[in-house]
């Protein structure tokens, strides 16, 4: 409805001054958040109209008559007190309407604020292809008009200035520069904000693209059961086609959650591995794990790298417990292994702490350790006594 509104007076607009039988003063008049406006609706003699009977709107509403003022035969005055911010981009609708509400004349109103400087302006290059930018407004934020932004940049000694012209509409404080950037040579990066009160411009940031770079995520993730292992999980993944042919160092992170739990838990200890152990699971359970990269050092750069997004999920399921699955419900069995159970939870932590994450660690005699302790139904006085033998044998490693 506003639209049309707005069409419709922009018709009148074309018409009140090829004819000027009604119009308004100010014109489509730019104001701070605050101001005050008194506007002049003027009638040409022609229409035979009585000012008295004329009333005025703002944006489809009825403004008050003890703001109208009489000024002669012809015109009829409307004062807007401490305006606040535009409702809309295009403007607020001012409109003069005779005694039967047709439209006499209209004015668009834009109320707002200059720009503040641009500030948080940071850029990335995906495998050095390329360059995004993205800034957020100045501490005032919203202006209430519509707000041009610019995002500048030009080689730091030589070359000529040059304007982003590939704004993300889904993003409006972001710019993407697709091609043509110079490598080992560092860039000046700006964004200029204008609007009808005013601009600004954001502090200049210096960057080279080869300090900037990020990548795509990890592809082939492959998260796979480690044998019967109950409460392990293996995860293997590739590194970014795109930086093969390039001199890197990379860093990877996994995270990894359960089935019906939106929080994550983050490995940071994986290095430059791209194959990763996670123990400590929950048995019989399915996992999603994620995989992202961050490379470091591109051609020698000493600043480290930006990370990437996360590997889309993978999904894959611990073995069910044999111990469960069998279960016990014998309390005095509960009470005689209370001491073992100590000691095994003591040495289980132990090991998450000491041999597992992503360490490279032999654990090969763990495995098998593990793997005998679920299938076996042999006496409980004979289980207590082999960890304890395999701990040493572990340590020696």
């Amino acid at each position: 409805m506003i639209t049309l509104l707005f069409l419709v007076l922009c018709v009148l607009r074309v018409l009140s001054s090829s004819t000027q039988l009604a119009a308004i003063f100010p014109q489509d008049p730019t104001l701070r958040i605050g101001s005050s406006l008194t506007a002049t609706c003027s009638l040409s003699p022609e229409l035979g109209l009585d000012v008295r009977t004329l009333f005025w709107t703002l944006n489809g509403k009825r403004l008050p008559s003890s703001s109208y003022a009489v000024l002669s035969q012809t015109a009829l005055s409307v004062t807007l007190p401490r305006l606040n911010g535009s409702r809309q981009q295009s403007g607020d609708n001012l409109v003069c309407h005779n005694s039967e509400g047709h439209i006499l004349a209209g004015s668009c109103v834009y109320v707002g604020m200059p720009p503040q400087k641009p500030v948080n302006l940071t850029c990335w290059s995906r495998n050095t292809k390329d360059l995004t930018c993205k800034w957020t407004p100045g501490s005032q934020g919203e202006t209430f008009l519509r707000t041009k932004y610019t995002l500048k940049y030009k080689l730091r000694w030589y070359g000529r200035e040059k304007e982003c012209e590939d704004y993300n509409l889904g993003e409006p404080y972001s710019c993407y520069i697709p091609r043509d950037l110079a490598l080992f040579t560092p860039y000046e990066i700006w964004v200029e904000a204008s609007n009808q009160l005013g601009a600004a411009s954001s502090d200049i940031i210096t960057l080279d693209i080869l300090d900037v770079v990020t990548t795509d995520p990890p592809s082939d993730v492959h998260v796979s059961r480690v044998g019967e292992l109950e409460d392990q999980l293996s995860v293997r993944w590739g590194t970014p086609p795109a930086l093969k042919d390039f001199l890197f160092q990379a860093k990877y992170q996994i995270r990894y959650r359960l089935e019906d739990s939106r929080e994550w838990k983050v490995v940071d200890d994986v290095g430059n591995q791209t194959s990763c152990r996670l123990a400590g699971l929950r048995p019989g359970t399915v996992y999603f794990v994620q995989v992202r990269c961050n490379p470091v050092g591109i051609y020698g750069s000493r600043k480290a790298g930006i990370w990437s997004d996360w590997s889309n999920p993978t999904a894959a399921s611990t073995p069910q417990s044999e111990r469960l699955a069998s279960g016990s419900c014998d309390p005095k069995s509960g009470e005689q292994n209370s001491t073992l159970r100590r000691e095994l939870k003591q040495f289980f932590g132990w090991v998450r702490k000491h041999a597992y994450g992503c360490t490279g660690m032999n654990i090969k005699l763990y495995d098998q350790w593990r793997v005998w302790l679920q299938k076996s139904h042999k006496a409980r006085n004979q289980v207590g006594k082999e960890p304890f033998l395999l701990l040493l044998q572990f340590n020696s490693l």
